[in-house]
């Protein structure tokens, strides 16, 4: 894997071989380590088997280095890391609620994006002129 995964709030390194990862925590505040496969578009992930979640319900992704939220800053469905590949950077954003599938890769006004459910965020759609009209 040459992709290296980064928390945007103290670049921390969050791969370790073909995953990436997190702190998984959930609305009552029960949290577990849960590592997601670093290939976008590869929906498998590994939890401990305790950390139980049902589809459908929100968690918050965590770094496991600094503890922040990597919660995204104009869609309170969506998390945030960056990507370094090749000598480029990317903003990587995944939906936080469980079962469901959508990736967006971003660089500069670049969207590639992937998943059953990507038409869910249509915010990457919006040509930007359009997108100061979104409540925040």
């Amino acid at each position: 894997m040459d992709q290296n995964y980064l928390c945007p709030k103290c670049g921390g390194h969050l791969s370790i071989c073909d995953h990436i990862v997190f702190i998984a925590k959930k609305a009552n505040r029960e949290k577990g380590i849960i590592l997601l496969h670093a290939e976008i578009g590869n929906y498998t992930s590994e939890k401990h088997q305790s950390f139980v979640f049902e589809d459908g319900e929100s968690l918050d992704f965590c770094c496991p280095l600094c503890h922040a939220s990597l919660a995204c800053d104009f869609d309170d469905n969506l998390s945030h890391l960056i990507m370094e590949e090749g000598g480029q950077s990317y903003d990587i954003y995944f939906s936080r609620i469980a079962g469901e599938k959508s990736t967006y890769q971003v660089n500069g006004n670049t969207v590639y994006f992937t998943g059953e459910h990507a038409h869910k965020y249509t915010w990457f759609k919006l040509d930007d002129k359009y997108k100061q009209y979104l409540s925040r």
